[in-house]
């Protein structure tokens, strides 16, 4: 157990040690009000809490199998909710989420953390601030515990605009990491939308039960207000999604243009070369006739016809340049020279 406390009229009047304490100070005031706060509790705490408040065993579960999407359920006069907190961490630049159940009954509160977010203890310290407010009792904290919930995403919706606007930037810069970054900012984003698209329907929800539930007009009035808020929120998340889905195709087409001219680059480059290599081998083959003939001559035998001849000398020349002359018109007429 982190924090209980017990208050009258706004006003806390006793802060019990432990959860038998904390009974037992509800019992002696009927009129009062528990706030019983848990940081990832053990089975025997929240089994504990279930027997004294006849929390349903539907409840205890996902309170204590954690992981549960955002969501809003009555049992009898015990309203279930679960929350998707999350803050910005600014070294890593990612999102972190936590997650937070509610337990409100007639005269209890139950908040059950897992996760680093949200700061209850500040929740707590502005109502208790508040008595005019805390006063209205039970719903008054949820109301409280929700602006504290929706008043943090703030912080997260500024932190992945800018994230997305450094993103935007890397793309046209030709970042090769940041395809991997628009992966994980997704990832992110998706996460992000799944605790608070669910919001704005809960909320409405808590709306349509004000006159069945008689809640208090100036809580009315706020939860309207956080309403809002998240309204807001939910549909700045969605644009999030919307431009990064919208940049990544963006990236792909650029990738795909860098690729094609890098190819292009290639194929003109192969090109080149193999005009080169057309040109080379052309004028070695031209060179090599001249170098045949003289070979051929220029052995040490004593037996080769026109050896002895006067007229072999201007007879090899002669064969010599008519040779290299044919080889250079053969390719000269297929453009290889």
């Amino acid at each position: 157990m982190v924090q209980a406390a017990l208050y009258q009229d706004g006003v806390r009047v006793s802060s019990p040690a432990g959860l038998t304490e904390t009974y037992r100070a509800l019992r002696e005031q009927p009129s009062g009000m528990a706030w019983i706060g848990l940081a990832r509790p053990t089975d025997e705490e929240l089994f504990s809490l279930a027997a004294e408040f006849d929390l349903h065993p539907l409840a205890v579960e996902d309170a204590l199998e954690a992981h549960q999407r955002p969501k809003l359920e009555r049992y009898g006069d015990t309203l279930f909710v679960v929350l998707r907190a999350a803050r910005y961490l600014d070294a890593p630049e990612e999102v972190d989420f936590g997650e937070l159940h509610v337990f409100v009954g007639p005269d209890f509160v139950i908040t059950v953390r897992h996760g680093a977010a949200p700061d209850l203890s500040a929740v707590r310290g502005r109502m208790e601030d508040s008595p005019d407010l805390l006063k209205l009792g039970p719903e008054a904290v949820l109301y409280a515990i929700l602006d504290a919930v929706v008043d943090g995403y703030a912080p997260v919706v500024g932190g992945v605009q800018n994230d997305v606007d450094e993103i935007e930037t890397e793309v046209f810069r030709g970042d090769p990491e940041v395809s991997r970054r628009i992966y994980e900012l997704s990832r992110e984003t998706v996460e992000f939308q799944r605790a608070t698209r669910p919001l704005v329907g809960m909320l409405h929800a808590l709306m349509a039960g004000f006159a069945k539930y008689e809640t208090d007009e100036e809580l009315q009035r706020y939860l309207r207000d956080v309403a809002d808020h998240v309204t807001h929120i939910s549909e700045r998340v969605d644009g999030f999604r919307q431009a990064l889905t919208e940049i990544l195709t963006v990236n792909a087409t650029l990738v795909t243009q860098q690729q094609n001219a890098e190819m292009r680059a290639l194929a003109e480059a192969g090109f080149e070369q193999n005009e080169e290599v057309k040109k080379i081998s052309s004028w070695a083959a031209i060179l090599f006739a001249p170098t045949l003939v003289g070979t051929i001559y220029g052995m040490n035998f004593s037996h080769i016809p026109e050896l002895h001849w006067a007229l072999g000398y201007p007879f090899a020349i002669g064969l010599m340049g008519i040779v290299c002359l044919t080889l250079y018109l053969i390719f000269k007429r297929r453009d290889w020279l």
